[in-house]
């Protein structure tokens, strides 16, 4: 698996379909998560990355549970995911959650900020 391939499958891994952010399917249906992702060109600092939890309705509880899941995942000291190219590192940045509006007052997002090191 490569890099690109591991990171998305971190996405994926919170029991929602995860997509980039470029990519989502027009007929793709609420909720999901929404992703960036980016190398650096010479092996070595910290990429800021972000995703997105998208829901659809009054409560906030499933992007909660959600958040609280990865939040977890990542823990204090990072994520780390093996690939054949090395490995990477993914990191809690500040501000990690924001919660987002929207035109639509039944569409829920929040914004996450996660730090990605790529060895």
């Amino acid at each position: 698996m490569d890099n690109e391939q591991a990171y998305r499958a971190f996405w994926a891994s919170f029991g929602l379909n995860a997509y980039d952010e470029n990519t989502v399917p027009e007929d793709a249906e609420l909720p999901y998560i929404t992703y960036e992702y980016a190398e650096n060109g010479f092996d070595d600092g910290t990429i800021a990355l972000s995703a997105n939890i998208w829901d659809f309705g009054k409560s906030w509880n499933l992007i909660s549970e959600k958040l609280d899941l990865i939040k977890h995942t990542i823990g204090y000291f990072g994520k780390i995911i093996r690939t054949d190219e090395g490995y990477i590192v993914i990191n809690r940045r500040s501000p990690f959650a924001q919660r987002m509006s929207d035109p639509n007052d039944n569409i829920r997002r929040v914004l996450i900020g996660v730090s990605v090191e790529f060895y």
